[in-house]
């Protein structure tokens, strides 16, 4: 079973995101029950609409627990070393020398607007395993960009 890495908020935000879900279960089997006593359920909107939203937190209830059962918590001022790794904070050089910082984290805590991308995006790939002072090519969607590593740190 592969793990699945996270800092600690994020394993904190899945838990809740998990206990607001199981809230919601009870709700949805009210729902369905008053829809049911309304009468003919092949042209009941309500009905149909209350079992499709049990069915969606059901399966996002079940990922949820996946990933938590998962969950490989992951402390990044345990952290040293010179290369990036999972949990780093990188600061980057850009094509005019502007810093930009990013931190990697796990999929469901990234947000790049925050500096925290995920590991598994285009730019998190192409940054795992680099070193200080390396070049790092990535391809994104508006084309090709570069980057120099000019800080790793582990805070």
């Amino acid at each position: 079973m592969e793990k699945v890495p996270m800092l600690a908020e994020g394993y904190e935000k899945l838990t809740a995101d998990l206990k607001v879900l199981r809230a919601e279960r009870p709700k949805i089997v009210d729902a369905i029950e008053e829809a049911r006593a309304h009468g003919d359920l092949s042209e009941n909107a309500e009905y149909h609409a209350a079992k499709e939203r049990q069915g969606q937190v059901e399966a996002m209830i079940g990922e949820l627990e996946d990933k938590i059962s998962r969950a490989q918590i992951i402390d990044p001022t345990t952290l040293s070393g010179d290369k990036v790794i999972f949990g780093a904070t990188v600061t980057l050089l850009d094509e005019n020398d502007k810093p930009v910082t990013y931190q990697i984290v796990g999929q469901t805590e990234a947000d790049a607007a925050k500096g925290r991308i995920s590991y598994n995006s285009p730019l998190g790939r192409a940054l795992i395993g680099k070193q200080l002072e390396e070049e790092v090519e990535v391809t994104v969607p508006s084309g090709d960009k570069f980057y120099l590593i000019d800080k790793i740190e582990f805070i």
